[in-house]
């Protein structure tokens, strides 16, 4: 292969991958008056499945009634819409780079068992700790960051602090 790139080596350009996410957040803003943000659409999925599976509970729940996915189910909601989007763009993203296969990937020493026990367990801690937080990283990084929110600010430095790390003591599992 002479100069050409393999299908793993296809991935844009992440500064212009960043001018680009800036220009989405900015058009949510002007169209929707809101930020971006994932974790509202697995809340909103959430309890679109809690009211058909127990109405009367969430009806009777305060909390619920508050958050509710509203009186057209969840398509009321644009995070929804959003998140879709993303998964579409991912599927459109890997098949233009030539990367649309099923594959685990993984370090060396861990098994695919392992790394998809890991990667469950840290789905679950974050979608835990977005709802403790009342927001994802996307919505408190880019939205409130964009909004100049101090505590945003304070929580990115913290995650890519935190990031860098744990990566640094998981370095061997990888190499």
């Amino acid at each position: 292969m002479s100069g050409e790139l393999r299908p793993e080596d296809r991935f844009w350009n992440p500064y212009f991958a960043g001018l680009m996410l800036g220009l989405v957040l900015l058009a949510s803003f002007l169209v929707m008056g809101k930020g971006l943000g994932a974790s509202g659409a697995a809340s909103r999925m959430g309890l679109s499945v809690l009211e058909s599976a127990a109405p009367e509970y969430a009806a009777s729940n305060e909390l619920i009634a508050q958050t509710s996915a509203g009186p057209h189910g969840i398509l009321d909601n644009y995070f929804i819409f959003e998140v879709l989007g993303v998964f579409l763009g991912g599927v459109v993203s890997a098949y233009a780079a030539g990367r649309l296969r099923p594959q685990v990937t993984k370090g060396p020493r861990v098994s695919i068992s392992q790394r998809l026990l890991f990667a469950l367990a840290g789905g679950v801690i974050m979608g835990f700790a977005a709802r403790l937080g009342r927001g994802c990283t996307s919505g408190q990084a880019l939205s409130g960051g964009a909004l100049l929110s101090a505590g945003s600010w304070v929580f990115m430095f913290a995650v890519f602090g935190g990031g860098y790390a744990l990566a640094y003591t998981m370095r061997r599992q990888w190499t």
